[in-house]
């Protein structure tokens, strides 16, 4: 099986550990409101196996949320210390089928059917590293899962933890991060909502992350790994702040389940141009050219055919299909299991047509 997930060394994978390539089945045993929006969901594995993961990974769940199953990542915001179940946190979204499906259906006692842990977005563990912690609204939960394992390894630490909101009141985890800057030696912590609605007696920082803020609050920001996950157009302003003070881009480190598809260049003039495939989509009816140069998913969604896709590279099996006929060449980053592959299934994402094709979507 050709997962590129990364476990924990000191916890050996064997029969009373949960197997990524083999096991699905996960049992929701708690729910907990964070905020008003926003929910953490508990879950064991339902044989009682451990699960060893690395901070920072996500699961991949398939939800029965209306007439089809829909695959949605969600990032495991608990300690990989505490094996025994894994959390996610999960923000409800206007219009979202499946975010608003868990807040709204999901019970504890319930089976859920789940892929993991998959994912890179994981912390160098270099000798005397310092880091920040950078998130904006639901990002925080891969870098809490950080935090919490640093807590529980009770060791000294040199972290700033920044995390950005739309008011007060929306900041996740917003008790338990200040307990925890209280008893975590060299842990610095930074709340910074957008407006102060609900909450006009704030006294700390409010607005938006910027260049000003992060010399006035971090000095020493080109000597820390950065790991940073939020939305869009939050990682890209944390990006270009960063790159401006001299952060190394191997130590600025993101997770995005939004990453754009990105489609070829058009060819230079007089640079030979491939032949398209035809590409049909049974379901919708529709009927595509794809070149042996371009993705699937990436002419898929430029025409205008609903794929759901996150992460557009191969993590997060979210774009998963059934290929009927035709070949393709599908370079995945642990998004599809082999047995998967066996069955027919195949990731549009990463995956250019060597042939004709017919998908069932």
């Amino acid at each position: 099986m050709d997962i590129k997930t990364a476990h924990r060394a000191d916890v050996p994978i064997d029969w009373a550990y949960w197997n990524p390539d083999t096991d699905t089945e996960l049992l929701c045993i708690d729910i907990h409101p964070e905020t008003p929006d926003v929910k953490t969901f508990t879950f064991v594995s339902r044989d009682g196996k451990q699960i060893a993961f690395a901070a920072g990974q996500y699961f991949a769940f398939d939800i029965g949320a209306g007439d089809e199953t829909e695959t949605r990542c969600y990032s495991i915001s608990s300690s990989p210390l505490r094996t025994n179940a894994i959390s996610i946190t999960v923000k409800r979204v206007a219009g979202g089928k499946v975010s608003n499906w868990l807040h709204d259906n999901l019970a504890p006692g319930a089976i859920v059917q789940a892929s993991g842990p998959l994912g890179q977005f994981i912390r160098p563990t270099r000798p005397n590293q310092k880091y920040l912690f950078l998130s904006g609204g639901s990002g925080i939960t891969p870098v809490m899962s950080m935090a919490r394992e640093l807590a529980d390894k009770t060791l000294p630490v040199d972290v700033i933890f920044l995390h950005a909101g739309r008011t007060p009141g929306d900041l996740v985890f917003r008790n338990e991060l200040a307990s925890l800057a209280t008893r975590l030696k060299g842990f610095r912590l930074y709340f910074v909502p957008e407006a102060l609605t609900g909450e006009t007696s704030w006294s700390g920082l409010h607005g938006r992350i910027s260049r000003d803020l992060f010399k006035l609050i971090i000095p020493d920001l080109s000597e820390r790994v950065i790991m940073c996950c939020g939305p869009a157009p939050f990682m890209a302003a944390a990006r270009a702040i960063s790159a401006d003070l001299g952060v190394p881009p191997e130590n600025y480190i993101e997770e995005s389940f939004d990453a754009a598809v990105i489609d070829a260049p058009p060819p230079m003039t007089g640079e030979a141009v491939l032949a398209p495939f035809k590409v049909e989509f049974g379901k919708q009816g529709r009927t595509i050219d794809v070149t042996a140069d371009q993705t699937v998913l990436s002419c898929a969604k430029k025409a205008g055919i609903k794929i759901p896709s996150s992460c557009s590279n191969g993590l997060c099996g979210t774009c998963k299909s059934k290929l009927v006929s035709g070949t393709v060449d599908m370079n995945h980053n642990g998004g599809i299991r082999q047995r998967e592959i066996d069955a027919g299934f195949f990731l549009p994402c990463c995956s250019k047509p060597l042939s004709d094709l017919v998908i069932e979507r």
